[in-house]
């Protein structure tokens, strides 16, 4: 069974009408013999998979990353049942055999197909999904998934929900998803710039240092996603105040980059946005003005741009907008004096986005001449750690006043106002672009959120006098949780 990804380029030699409605880049599964059918009247199962996939866009599935990782998930489980002579749309009693049979081969099978247990669990939420939707469609008669109810409790709200019986256990979330507390935060800073941790390192050359402290130092201090700060604009960027400020600066994400195409506004210090002028203006500018980079034909063809400003420019001689302007189309710009319109380049001049490349070797080197205990980076920990780090300043600040209210007027309902008004998971919420306030909070919950919230508690109550030093009592009943900070 192959997986083929679609592309509208030269349908009109198809000898089709009109153009297929079918999205670019949207997954394509098609048998080894090329057929979709074994008769006028007999379509195959794989003709409904791919009618769901084409669905994807229009039911809470927006993203093209989403759409590859649900159809090799489906194609996976095809290819094992027609292997195993059972077809995707059999009875209840055969697939439920089938998956048991699937869970042992992904779980202690050949080395190759072998699925981490969060993985399992993934594949197996996308095939809840599908066999869903094909039995509301008529296409299948039963999933073969068993369910049981569990009950949710959330303050003073008790709710039901149906739990998949087929997903495995994995360890409490907070336990595999780690942030770098500050410590970590500066040595990973002072890698990317090709330093050690005393601010040297003479035994290391690397290439393009400013481009990666810049761009990674701001990933760390906006929270930005992997394809957010990988395709953004050089002249996105805000403007630098004229001068400094100890105040955050907003920095805007495009909501053609950002997820779900949700627009939002981050906040970046005056420092790392200065570090990120610096670099566009000196080694950027080295890099890409009179460059002759064009993006290669399978890309599509060159935009280019003319009257190019923070908000939008001329593509091809047409006014339009940064704002929509999805990865694919971002990275065939090519600017006014040359090279890319990407904040971050090649020394030719192209587009770069190996950054899970540039911070797995950034780590890898700072273990091996620094520090044994470094973890191992990809971009989303940068994201866990801005994460933490504002809440715990916004935390901080949030008792800090809270306690103070306390102390001197002694007026609750003066603390209730600042309460409602002031509450850190609000402000985080906005920043990492969640639709809810209860999705940071769970998010928050998997990153040992209640550690920030008791230190700073514990820190405003000595400040002020009103508590002794309650995490101290606590460290001598040992009623610190378990976790190892120094396995990461």
């Amino acid at each position: 069974m192959e997986l083929v990804f679609f592309k509208p380029a030269g349908w009109e030699e198809w000898g089709l009408d009109h153009e297929p409605l079918i999205p670019e880049g949207m997954p394509v599964l098609v048998d080894n013999d090329l057929r979709f059918e074994d008769g006028p009247e007999s379509p195959r199962p794989l003709v409904a998979v791919n009618q769901w996939l084409r669905e994807l866009p229009s039911s809470g599935c927006p993203e093209p990353g989403s759409w590859r990782v649900y159809a090799r998930a489906v194609r996976d489980w095809a290819v094992f049942l027609n292997d195993h002579g059972t077809g995707l749309f059999d009875h209840r009693s055969q697939l439920k055999s089938a998956l048991s049979s699937y869970a042992v081969h992904r779980g202690s099978g050949p080395l190759d197909v072998r699925l981490a247990a969060t993985t399992w669990n993934q594949h197996v939420s996308v095939l809840a999904l599908f066999y869903r939707w094909a039995v509301a469609e008529g296409h299948a008669q039963a999933e073969p998934f068993t369910y049981r109810q569990a009950t949710l409790f959330f303050a003073d709200q008790v709710a039901s929900r149906p739990v998949n019986q087929a997903v495995r256990r994995v360890p409490k979330p907070h336990v595999t998803i780690k942030y770098l507390e500050d410590d970590f935060t500066e040595l990973f800073v002072r890698g990317l710039h090709g330093r050690g941790p005393d601010g040297e390192d003479e035994r290391f050359r690397g290439r393009e240092l400013a481009r990666n402290g810049a761009v990674g130092r701001a990933a760390l201090d906006t929270g930005l996603r992997s394809q957010e700060f990988t395709f953004y604009l050089a002249v996105e960027l805000p403007p630098l105040p004229a001068k400094p400020t100890t105040l955050p600066i907003p920095f805007p994400v495009p909501s053609g980059i950002a997820k779900g195409r949700k627009f939002r506004t981050s906040w970046i210090p005056y420092t790392t946005l200065a570090n990120l002028h610096q670099y566009r203006e000196l080694d950027r500018a080295l890099a890409a003005d009179g460059s002759g980079w064009h993006p290669p034909e399978r890309w599509g063809p060159p935009l280019l741009v003319t009257e190019a400003d923070q908000w939008g420019g001329r593509i091809n001689g047409r006014r339009l907008s940064w704002q929509e302007l999805r990865p694919s189309e971002r990275r065939r710009l090519v600017a006014p004096d040359g090279g890319s319109m990407l904040l971050a380049v090649k020394s030719d001049g192209g587009p770069f986005t190996a950054w899970p490349t540039v911070f797995s070797r950034t780590a890898d080197r700072i273990r091996e001449r620094f520090e044994p205990r470094f973890p191992h980076i990809h971009p989303h920990r940068l994201r866990h750690t801005f994460s933490m780090a504002t809440l715990a300043r916004l935390v901080g600040g949030y008792y800090q006043q809270a306690a103070q209210l306390v102390k001197d007027t002694d007026a609750s309902a003066g603390l209730a106002l600042y309460l409602a008004k002031a509450d850190p998971l609000m402000v985080l919420r906005d920043l990492l672009g969640h639709s809810s306030v209860l999705t940071t909070e769970k998010y928050l919950r998997r990153l040992d959120m209640t550690r920030i919230y008791r230190d700073a508690y514990d820190r405003a109550g000595r400040d002020y006098g009103l508590v002794g030093d309650a995490a101290a009592e606590r460290e001598a009943r040992g009623e610190f949780d378990e976790e190892d900070e120094d396995l990461w």
